[in-house]
C-alpha cells in the first residue's frame, strides 16, 4: 500500500512539473510574439503623462515576477529618478509635448532629495515654457513637495492637502522579549548608534532622540525652504502648525482651506481638469469625458534613450540594504556589486567612475567588499566620485570612503559611523516551560555563543572586543579619506547621523550637489571636455522573460489608487508598520557584524506597499 501511495505521489509531482513547464512555455512563446513586434511608439502630439502610482526610488527592485503572477492584487511600480529626470529634460524641448501632467493619486512617496531632484528638472521645463499641471484627489507631503513645482496644482473639491513634519513613533520590542524570556545579547559602538535600541529597551534614549531631533529640523526646515522657493504665495504656517484650529475655522472643507491658503490653484474633477488641459494638450482620441491627447511615459523613455557619444564615465547605484552573497537590483549585495565593478573595470573603457550612493548600510563584510572594488578603480588611477542620494548612512558611507570627492544634498542623511552585532539567546524563555541546560565544556569558548544557556563572559568579551576592533577600522578608513585624525572621526561618529548640510560643515561630505554635478566633478578630474563624455550605466542586464511577468500584471490604470487624506494617512502608517517589521525580521535573522542606519531607512517611504494596500484585517493576520 505504501509503495503505490508512494508511486501516486510521484506520477502527481511529474504531472505538476508538466503542467508548469507548459505554462513557461506559453508564456515563453507569447513573450517572444510580442517582442518581435516593432518597439517604437508612434509619438503624437500630446501632454506627456506622469502618472505616479508607486514611489520614486534610485534603483527599482526586481520583484518576484511568478509571485506577482499567482498574487492577488496589482504590483506597485517603482520609478527611477533618473527615468523621471530624463523624460522631462527631453520633453522640455520638444514642440510634440505640449504639457507636462503630474497624475498624483497614487503617489506613494519618495526620499526628499530624490523628490526634489525631479522637482529641478520640473522648474528647467516651466522656464523652457512647458506648462506643468499637477492632479490629485488629496495632497501630503511627499506629493505636495513635487506638486508644488507646478505651474497650477488641481485639487479635487472632495479632497484637499494637508502637510506635517517629519517625526512620529518607532516600535520597540524589549518589554516583549522580556516577556517571553528571549534576551538580545548586544554588542555595540556608538552613544548614538540606536539600531539596536528597539531591541534592548521600550524607549529611545536621550542621545538617540537628541540626534533625530537635530537631524529632522533640519531635513524639515529644508523641505519648507523648498516648497516656499516654488510656491511664495502659499501660506503653510498656519495649516501645518494650528491645523485643528484652521481645519475647523473652515468647517472641514479641506480643498477649499488649501485653495485659500495658497496652497493649489484651482479645484475641479478630474474631468474638469482634463478638459482643462485639453485646451492645451489637444483633445483625446476616446470620447470619454476629461480625455486630452496623452504621450505615454514608457513609450516615450523608449524613444529618448541615454545618450552614449564620446569617453564614458562609469555609473554604478548601490541602492538598498548591503547584503552578503548576491542580490538583485534595489539590494546592495556585496558579491553582485563588486563584480559589476570588477567587470566594468575589466572592459578598460572608463575613464572616470561616479558611485551613486543610496542605502542605509548593512552588512560590515559586504561593504568592505565593496569598497575594495571601489578602491581597486582608484589604484586603476580612475577619478572616483560619489554622489550621495536619500541615504548614504553607517555602510553607506564605508562604502564612500575611497572617493576622490563626495557630493552629498542639503538633505542627504549620511554619517551614523558605528557598528553593531546581535545574538538572541533562549534561556530564560526554556526556563519558563521546564526546560535547563548542562553540559560539559573544553575551552573558554566551547558552545558558544549558546544560545539555550546564553552567552557566557568569555564570549560577550572577545564579541565586544572584536566590535570595537571594527568601529577602529571604521574610524580609520574615514580618517584617512577625510585627511582627519582618528579623535576627529570619533567625536563626528559614535553612530551619530548628520543632514548633508551638516556633514558637509562637519568634513564628512565635500561639496553640496546632485548626480549631475558628481558627474560634471568627474570629468573634470579625467580632463574630458564639457559634453564631450557620456554616462555608462553600470548594471545588471535586466531579466526580459521577468519583466515581461512584471508589466503584464502591474496595473496602471487610475481607477486602481484614489488616495484622499484619509486613505493616504492609512497608506503611509501601513508601509511604516510594514517596514518596521520587515527591518525587525531582518535584524533579528541577519548574520555578521552590521554597519547599519536603522532609524535612517524609517525616513524614506518604502516597505510593501502591495501588501500595505491589502488593509489593516490582512496586515494583522499576516502580523499575528
Amino acid at each position: 500500500m505504501s509503495f503505490v501511495k508512494g508511486a501516486w505521489k510521484i506520477l502527481v509531482g511529474i504531472k505538476d512539473a508538466l503542467a508548469l513547464l507548459l505554462l513557461l512555455m506559453f508564456f515563453a512563446l507569447l513573450f517572444a510574439i510580442l517582442s518581435a513586434r516593432p518597439n517604437a511608439a508612434d509619438i503624437k502630439d500630446g501632454a506627456l503623462m506622469l502618472k505616479l502610482q508607486g514611489t520614486i526610488v534610485e534603483q527599482p527592485a526586481t520583484p518576484d515576477p511568478f509571485g506577482a503572477l499567482l498574487g492577488d492584487g496589482p504590483v506597485v511600480r517603482e520609478y527611477a529618478v533618473r527615468d523621471l529626470i530624463r523624460a522631462i529634460e527631453t520633453a522640455k524641448d520638444d514642440a510634440r509635448v505640449k504639457a507636462i501632467v503630474l497624475d498624483l493619486d497614487g503617489f506613494a512617496g519618495g526620499g526628499q532629495v530624490s523628490i526634489s531632484a525631479v522637482g529641478r528638472a520640473l522648474d528647467d521645463a516651466k522656464k523652457a515654457g512647458k506648462p506643468v499641471y499637477a492632479y490629485a484627489t488629496a495632497y501630503a507631503n511627499d506629493g505636495y513637495q513635487l506638486a508644488s513645482h507646478a505651474s497650477e496644482i488641481w485639487v479635487d473639491p472632495m479632497g484637499g492637502a494637508m502637510v506635517a513634519g517629519p517625526g512620529g513613533s518607532s516600535l520597540y520590542f524589549g518589554n516583549a522579549l522580556d516577556k517571553f524570556g528571549v534576551k538580545a545579547n548586544v554588542y555595540r559602538v556608538g552613544t548614538y548608534k540606536s539600531a539596536v535600541e528597539p531591541f534592548t529597551g521600550s524607549k529611545a534614549s536621550e542621545p538617540a532622540k537628541e540626534a533625530l531631533s537635530a537631524l529632522l529640523e533640519e531635513i524639515w526646515g529644508d523641505w519648507l525652504a523648498g516648497v516656499k522657493s516654488v510656491r511664495p504665495k502659499a501660506n503653510l504656517q498656519p495649516i501645518i502648525m494650528q491645523p485643528a484650529e484652521m481645519v475647523e475655522a473652515a468647517n472641514g472643507n479641506l480643498a477649499q482651506l488649501a485653495l485659500n491658503a495658497g496652497m493649489v490653484d484651482k479645484l475641479g474633477s478630474r474631468q474638469a481638469f482634463g478638459d482643462y488641459v485639453a485646451k492645451k494638450a489637444g483633445k483625446g482620441l476616446d470620447e470619454t469625458p476629461g480625455s486630452f491627447a496623452q504621450i505615454d511615459y514608457d513609450d516615450w523613455l523608449g524613444e529618448n534613450e541615454p545618450e552614449d557619444e564620446g569617453d564614458a564615465i562609469g555609473l554604478i547605484t548601490i541602492a538598498g540594504t548591503i547584503t552578503d552573497g548576491e542580490a538583485g537590483p534595489g539590494t546592495a549585495g556585496g558579491e553582485t556589486v563588486s563584480k559589476l565593478i570588477y567587470d566594468a573595470l575589466a572592459e578598460d573603457d572608463l575613464k572616470a567612475l561616479v558611485v551613486r550612493v543610496d542605502s542605509p548600510g548593512g552588512s560590515v563584510l559586504a561593504s568592505e567588499q565593496i569598497r575594495l572594488a571601489i578602491q581597486a578603480a582608484k589604484d586603476k588611477g580612475l577619478p572616483v566620485v560619489v554622489s550621495m542620494a536619500n541615504l548614504a548612512a553607517s555602510g553607506g558611507y564605508w562604502i564612500s570612503t575611497p572617493a576622490d570627492a563626495i557630493f552629498a544634498e542639503p538633505d542627504t542623511i549620511t554619517g551614523s559611523i558605528g557598528i553593531f552585532g546581535i545574538i538572541p539567546s533562549f534561556n530564560e524563555a526554556l526556563n519558563k516551560i521546564g526546560v535547563t541546560t548542562d553540559g560539559v565544556t573544553t575551552t573558554p569558548l566551547s558552545g558558544q555563543p549558546d544560545i539555550f544557556a546564553g552567552p557566557n563572559e568569555a564570549f560577550n568579551r572577545v564579541a565586544q572586543s572584536s566590535i570595537e576592533n571594527g568601529y577602529r577600522d571604521f574610524l580609520t578608513r574615514v580618517a584617512k579619506s577625510r585627511n582627519m585624525t582618528l579623535q576627529q572621526v570619533d567625536a563626528i561618529g559614535q553612530g551619530r547621523v548628520w543632514a548633508g548640510g551638516t556633514a558637509r560643515q562637519l568634513g564628512l561630505v565635500d561639496r553640496l550637489g546632485g548626480l549631475d554635478e558628481a558627474l560634471a566633478d568627474a570629468a573634470q578630474r579625467a580632463k574630458l571636455k564639457t559634453g564631450g563624455y557620456h554616462v555608462k550605466t553600470i548594471e545588471e542586464e535586466p531579466d526580459a522573460f521577468a519583466k515581461f511577468l512584471m508589466d503584464a500584471t502591474r496595473s496602471d490604470d487610475p481607477k486602481t489608487v484614489r488616495l484622499d487624506l484619509f486613505g493616504h494617512a492609512s497608506l503611509r502608517q501601513q508601509q511604516m508598520m510594514w517596514q518596521a517589521a520587515a527591518t525587525a525580521q531582518e535584524l533579528v535573522g541577519t548574520t555578521g557584524v552590521q554597519a547599519r542606519c536603522i532609524e535612517c531607512e524609517l525616513m524614506v517611504p518604502g516597505g510593501n506597499v502591495s501588501a500595505a494596500r491589502s488593509g489593516w484585517a490582512a496586515l494583522l493576520a499576516k502580523w499575528l
